[in-house]
């Protein structure tokens, strides 16, 4: 591991020393560094939300840009990945130097300007999901069986907004009604690959 990381995670590690604030998650000569700082950044009408930072420093770093994870359970998943690209088009500019901590400084004095960015959306739905520990989002699937539903367009209209909001992609299929599949793609504007079931 290069000297100028060392430095940089022996700094953050003063920096960020607070219960639970700082957390090495692995360290491997091939693989690089990850490591997860929690933090509070001022939001909406001035209140402090907290975030959830997974940093991962490759073997090149700092020549190349770290790999970021966000997650906050105030904001939903869409804003989470603005806040990551964000952060990462600010990376851009602090090449070939240490840059976590100015990351980390610039998304506590610049979060609340990009909530308010018409892209960054505005659903009360919150992220909920763990933070991830590796940077490839890769591709997952997730198959969601309910028993009873009593009234079916409320349903689709529901499953709809989360998709939308989540950024997901998929198909309902509702079992042992013909021809009853439901493409969220014409409804969501959502491209995807059509998941097909076999005919028995």
């Amino acid at each position: 591991m290069a000297e100028l990381v060392l430095e940089e995670l022996s700094a953050l590690g003063a920096i960020f020393c607070g219960p639970g604030e700082w957390e090495v998650l692995s360290c491997s000569e091939t693989d690089g560094t990850v490591f997860r700082i929690l933090t509070r950044a001022e939001g909406f009408m001035d209140a402090d939300i907290p975030l959830r930072l997974v940093f991962h420093l490759p073997v090149n770093y700092p020549s190349c840009l770290p790999g970021i994870v966000v997650n906050s359970e105030h904001l939903t998943r869409a804003e989470c990945e603005i806040v990551k690209e964000k952060l990462l088009e600010q990376a851009e500019t602090l090449l070939s130097e240490p840059m976590v901590h100015e990351l980390v400084l610039w998304i506590q004095q610049n979060l609340r300007h990009i909530l308010k960015r018409p892209e960054a959306g505005g659903g009360s739905e919150k992220c909920t999901s763990a933070a991830s520990t590796t940077v490839d989002d890769g591709l997952w699937m997730t198959l969601l069986h309910l028993d009873h539903m009593r009234a079916k367009t409320k349903y689709v209209k529901s499953v709809e907004k989360w998709a939308s909001d989540l950024r997901l992609t998929g198909r309902l299929m509702f079992m042992g009604v013909p021809d009853s599949s439901e493409n969220l793609q014409s409804r969501c504007g959502l491209k995807w690959k059509e998941m097909q079931r076999e005919n028995d």
